[in-house]
């Protein structure tokens, strides 16, 4: 089974990348954005427990968000191998969710980082923004914001993956299909060790 932690900074070209893994590999994706809103607008008992701690401002527990990835996890059964996206965040995530998955004897495969220059970064989610109409995209104070907060916390999940020998990083400048080849060739060399 094939298990990707797609990785790198907002801007960096995940969402893309992700799309032509998810096809090439005919992987499941698992976005805990995607996942917090299902659960949410379904009113399910994870959302009501995430609902609960989001409506006093508290973040939502890891536990509580490897229970929705393991709920996922039990509706994808049939899948060739699944595409973490946006997830794990933090060290502490990157156990839980390494205890949840050497458990059903399905670990990480490995995580593909995407090295995009700051510069390069900011370009791409100021031209997002002009598009999607996202307004976090638009704001050079909250993209500064984001790319600080993911150099803070997030930029130490790869120290983790690192020392399992199971991270590579990507060169995230250039065409599309470029670094697509370049993610397939690591994914590759990924699977054999």
């Amino acid at each position: 089974m094939l298990n990707i932690v797609l990785f790198g900074p907002p801007g960096a070209g995940k969402g893309t990348q992700s799309e032509k893994l998810i096809e090439r590999y005919h992987l499941a994706h698992i976005s805990t954005g995607d996942l917090f809103r299902r659960h949410l607008g379904e009113g399910t008992a994870l959302g009501k427990k995430a609902r609960s701690y989001m409506d006093t401002g508290l973040l939502v527990p890891d536990e509580l968000v490897i229970s929705m990835v393991d709920d996922k996890l039990q509706e994808e059964q049939d899948t060739k191998g699944i595409i973490f996206d946006g997830f794990p965040r933090t060290i502490a995530q990157a156990e839980a969710l390494d205890v949840l998955l050497n458990n059903k004897k399905i670990p990480i495969t490995g995580m593909v980082a995407l090295d995009v220059p700051d510069e390069e970064l900011i370009q791409r989610l100021l031209e997002r923004g002009k598009t999607s109409g996202r307004t976090d995209d638009q704001d050079m104070d909250k993209i500064s914001t984001r790319l600080e907060v993911y150099r803070s916390e997030t930029l130490p999940v790869a120290n983790y993956y690192q020392q399992q020998s199971k991270f590579v990083t990507i060169n995230g400048v250039g065409s599309i299909d470029t670094i697509f080849k370049k993610i397939t060739d690591e994914i590759s060399k990924l699977q054999q060790t």
